[in-house]
């Protein structure tokens, strides 16, 4: 049985795992480190959620949705939300996205952003399906990345 549920900062040694183990898969540029995922999701000044999917009492993938702050790497917008999709490769194609999106949308109405970001790297082909079948577009051109969006 999965959970969905608000990450917690007991979690940051398996949200390290869950991207370590994509960019082991070939799909994330570096590896990162448990100070790093405190700061970028647990930490943020401009989060509005970050949720996690837990089975057995491990965290298997995660969801962050922050305010866009300004000048942050991706060009978006202030005022949009900026969403990032994490997913072990073993927990994948099993619908934990979609889970850990219908949270994140709630989170983001009651937040009132009106539009969601995801700046989607050209080689993730499983980050651009799944985006695309959750309902983003892509938006406007990039260079190595795909930046989608989501109307609210």
């Amino acid at each position: 049985m999965t959970e969905i549920r608000p990450a917690r900062a007991t979690d940051a040694e398996d949200m390290a795992e869950v991207q370590n183990a994509i960019y082991r898969a070939g799909l994330r540029a570096s590896p990162v480190d448990v100070a790093l995922v405190r700061e970028r999701y647990l930490d943020m000044e401009y989060g509005v959620a970050c949720t996690v999917a837990e089975q057995q009492g491990q965290v298997v993938g995660f969801q962050s949705l922050k305010r866009a702050w300004p000048g942050n790497p991706y060009d978006v917008a202030e005022g949009w939300g900026i969403i990032g999709t994490h997913i072990h490769p073993d927990a994948g194609r099993s619908g934990l996205g979609r889970r850990l999106f219908a949270a994140s949308l709630t989170a983001a109405k009651a937040a009132g952003l009106k539009h969601i970001d995801a700046s989607i790297g050209v080689d993730n082909s499983p980050a651009l399906a799944y985006y695309s079948a959750i309902g983003f577009r892509p938006y406007r051109e990039g260079t190595d990345t795909i930046p989608h969006r989501f109307d609210v």
